[in-house]
């Protein structure tokens, strides 16, 4: 009867990794980001053109807005074309997002202000806590605090046992 109920608890935990293969649904930081408030930048350098409406900021470059971090080695802020403020932010070059306890990195990450996503692709590695997800791409939905990864998923839970 043992040896049973191990066999499906281990075709359970078979079956929930060949699906996460596919696509998975993950929460991700502690709360819903509010995407309206202000984004505050540092950096080593920044160059505007003023013909594109765009900005650049390179080195050690650190984006906070609300309890989200994001830091790259080179961020490109674009503006909106018809009303004040930021329509997105492109960022690469060793990114990492923090929220919360969750932190995730990648080589781009691209946020639309006005659609509150985040997108991260190139080898995305989510850690949460002693757990650890990577895919090739990692789409957030900062309104809900939900997260959606694609393409080659690979998952480490921890079961919280000692066994």
């Amino acid at each position: 009867m043992g040896l049973r109920l191990l066999l499906i608890a281990l075709f359970s935990a078979l079956v929930s990794t060949q699906a996460l293969a596919q696509g998975a649904s993950v929460a991700f930081g502690t709360i819903a980001q509010d995407t309206s408030l202000p984004v505050e930048v540092s950096s080593d350098e920044l160059s505007v053109d003023q013909e594109t409406g765009t900005a650049i900021f390179t080195g050690n470059v650190v984006i906070g807005q609300g309890d989200m971090r994001l830091s790259a080695g080179r961020v490109l802020v674009v503006y909106r074309e018809t009303a004040d403020g930021i329509a997105k932010l492109e960022a690469t070059g060793g990114v990492t997002l923090v929220s919360g306890n969750d932190a995730a990195e990648s080589q781009r990450a691209d946020y639309s202000i006005d659609e509150g996503t985040i997108v991260m692709r190139g080898n995305v590695l989510l850690a949460q806590g002693r757990s650890a997800l990577s895919a090739d791409t990692m789409t957030i939905r900062l309104r809900d605090g939900t997260a959606r990864m694609s393409g080659n998923v690979r998952t480490r839970l921890q079961t919280g046992s000692n066994n």
